[in-house]
């Protein structure tokens, strides 16, 4: 992995608090370049606006577990290869930017920080925000997103969520007994949480009432797991609507080809959506 050859570690003072930034010279002039491009985006609201920010990564190549960087939890910045939930979380914090019109790189990790972070602070590797549940939660908390899901006539799930508990060996972070202890925490925490979902036969039903710009999660069946893909809902030419999303399948930030309900027809361990609308009220 190109951080782990070319990184930088720097360290940025913020008040009483520290945060260390894995970042390639390549990414910080990635970084530049993109930002000076979205500078122009107009959207015609917030959600054409995030829209638009996750075309711009279009072609990126899918790359997993890009967080898994060093020894220590550090916040990664990698714009040449993403996984799901990391496409997810730079679109947010470049749209941060656009609406605070911000234009420097410390304002970016600023706000990547607070998305990716339990209450916005990175306090070792079980302050990420692992489940993608309680990143939705925890990120209502903040103002940057509403569950929308229960509104669209979601139901409830009663789940226990546990799968890094129980699948230690997966996650070279929980070799250390304290991230490991941590976690099982978490998600003794996550037990006590309701999931609500938009089981998959409804969503063609209720595509109109999701807006392009809205986060989409993929619930599904798998044991101990909530989520198990996410992307951004895009209305298409069609009339349909589409995910906008980095694909392990595909290799890259795409869009897909069918509709998101005929897309999730495909995935046999699916059971329906989770969908999340940006607010993005500053942190």
């Amino acid at each position: 992995m190109k951080q782990t050859i070319l990184a930088l570690l720097l360290t940025l003072g913020y008040g009483l608090n520290a945060q260390q930034i894995t970042c390639s010279p390549e990414d910080k002039s990635l970084f530049e370049v993109k930002l000076l491009d979205l500078m122009q985006t107009k959207g015609a609201n917030l959600g054409d606006t995030i829209a638009q920010v996750g075309r711009s990564f279009l072609g990126t190549p899918y790359v997993e577990k890009t967080l898994e960087v060093g020894d220590t939890e550090t916040l990664v910045v990698n714009f040449g290869g993403l996984d799901c939930t990391t496409f997810v979380e730079n679109v947010l914090a470049f749209s941060l930017m656009l609406q605070n019109r911000q234009k420097d790189f410390e304002s970016f990790t600023d706000n990547l920080e607070t998305v990716r972070y339990r209450n916005g602070s990175l306090n070792g590797y079980p302050s990420r925000l692992h489940y993608f549940t309680e990143w939705i939660r925890n990120n209502e908390r903040k103002g940057l997103v509403k569950d929308i899901t229960e509104e669209l006539g979601g139901e409830k799930l009663e789940k226990s969520i546990n799968f890094m508990g129980t699948h230690r060996n997966l996650y070279p972070f929980l070799a250390s007994d304290e991230n490991f202890e941590a976690i099982l925490e978490v998600e003794k925490a996550l037990d006590t949480e309701e999931i609500c979902y938009l089981p998959k036969g409804q969503i063609e039903s209720k595509e109109h009432l999701i807006k392009s710009g809205d986060i989409i999660a993929l619930a599904t069946s798998i044991k101990g797991l909530d989520v198990t893909h996410t992307g951004i809902a895009l209305h298409r030419p069609d009339g349909r609507l589409h995910l906008l999303h980095a694909s392990s399948k595909n290799g890259e930030v795409e869009i897909s080809e069918l509709p998101l309900a005929d897309y999730l027809k495909n995935i046999k361990s699916n059971i329906g959506i989770i969908v999340a609308r940006p607010a993005l009220v500053s942190f």
